[in-house]
């Protein structure tokens, strides 16, 4: 209760209400603007995506389930023997042609000089055919002269027997010498013709006994040949299991070549990758090797008949009351440009990269190949010793014409 000398004091500060406190929008004004920008740049960034995927990325097809495959040049022995020296090891280089092992030679020695020999006494004996052709054919001649004078004597005692100048006797004794001359030149003619049959339209070097003897020889010296066991391929040399004096049979496996200037890659595409694929498109590849820095260029080449899981040992039992799906890979074959081995080379189950350029469709359809008319891998190092033994023969029998 104020008084009347007194005046109503104002309120003091401290009694003042409280101002509104500024609102703080800073910070969420950072954050929005923050938000927007990252929004825009992932809009970009599938923008930039998108075109490079519809421009580039969509005409590639890659995997990097793939490895270098190659021939694994198996080396066995045609005959048996014992084992006298080994010419190579693992990882050796090996020229074509080359001795690898060599087998005891006694036996195909011994095999070989018999079979000479027979070659030998069978030309002379083609050749005593030849030559009893003219000794035949004389003795039908004198048969023949002994026939017509036998008929003559038998002629003139026919005329003599009216006057008693011949016996009965005599003249019979004529038509028996006839008859022995008739028969004597009949059995000297087949005689002629048998032997005409073993000589008639040949040559003594074509004579099939003669011929036989040679096919003994041919054999017995090409089997002494392969006593000595030549490296089919140029290769290195992989999986020996030979030892110096181990008694080996026909077909046991001795040792591996592989040769690395003829690889090739297997790349396991899945299923769903291989629509577009042709023979003939180009293929980068990449080794673990080397690294990313090194790159290899291909060709595709053909297409495997199955998945991988059809050809595995034990096949997947798809109709089974309990099954998953599975995405099937399908081995594609990668052709490898040979200056690229050369420069780098690889190995047999490297893995590698692989991109194929699957941009052009034009070409042969992977299951649409065309059938080899000549053969894949050839070699001609046997060759040599049919050649030696061809020759061999034709001394022999030249010797003993």
């Amino acid at each position: 209760m104020t008084t009347p000398n007194q005046t109503p004091q104002e309120p003091s500060a401290a009694a003042a209400p409280a101002a509104p406190a500024p609102v703080a929008t800073n910070g969420n004004g950072k954050r929005r603007g923050l938000l927007i920008g990252v929004t825009i740049a992932l809009i970009i960034v599938l923008i930039a995506y998108g075109i490079w995927w519809f421009i580039y990325a969509r005409h590639y097809e890659g995997t990097d389930d793939a490895y270098v495959g190659g021939n694994v040049v198996q080396v066995t022995p045609q005959v048996g023997g014992t084992v006298l020296a080994i010419h190579t090891d693992d990882t050796e280089l090996v020229q074509a042609g080359s001795p690898l092992v060599d087998l005891d030679q006694a036996d195909a020695k011994v095999a070989l000089a018999s079979a000479e020999a027979q070659l030998a006494q069978t030309v002379r004996q083609v050749r005593t055919l030849f030559v009893n052709n003219n000794a035949l054919a004389s003795n039908v001649t004198a048969r023949a002269a002994e026939l017509d004078r036998a008929r003559s004597d038998l002629a003139r005692r026919s005329q003599l027997i009216s006057t008693g100048a011949v016996s009965k006797e005599e003249l019979e004794h004529a038509k028996v010498a006839v008859q022995g001359a008739e028969a004597a030149l009949q059995a000297t003619r087949e005689q002629l013709a048998s032997n005409k049959v073993l000589t008639d339209r040949t040559t003594v070097d074509q004579h099939p006994n003669v011929l036989n003897a040679a096919a003994q020889v041919r054999n017995a010296y090409i089997n002494l040949a392969r006593t000595t066991l030549l490296a089919p391929t140029t290769g290195y040399v992989a999986k020996r299991s030979v030892q110096v004096g181990q008694r080996v049979a026909a077909g046991t496996p001795l040792l591996s070549i592989v040769p690395l200037n003829a690889l090739w890659v297997d790349a396991n595409f899945k299923e769903v990758q291989i629509n577009n694929m042709r023979i003939g498109q180009p293929v980068t590849l990449k080794s673990d090797l080397y690294g990313s820095k090194i790159e290899y260029h291909g060709k595709v080449v053909g297409l495997a008949a199955g998945t991988g899981s059809a050809f595995a040992l034990l096949p997947a039992q798809n109709a089974s009351g309990n099954w998953i799906k599975i995405v099937q890979r399908v081995p594609v074959r990668i052709s490898l440009d040979p200056k690229d081995l050369e420069t780098h080379p690889l190995r047999i189950g490297v893995s590698m990269d692989v991109s194929v350029d699957v941009a052009q469709t034009e070409g042969t359809s992977l299951t649409a190949g065309t059938a080899r008319t000549a053969p894949a891998y050839t070699t001609d190092v046997f060759d040599k010793s049919g050649q030696e033994a061809d020759a061999r023969i034709a001394s022999i029998i030249a010797a003993n014409h």
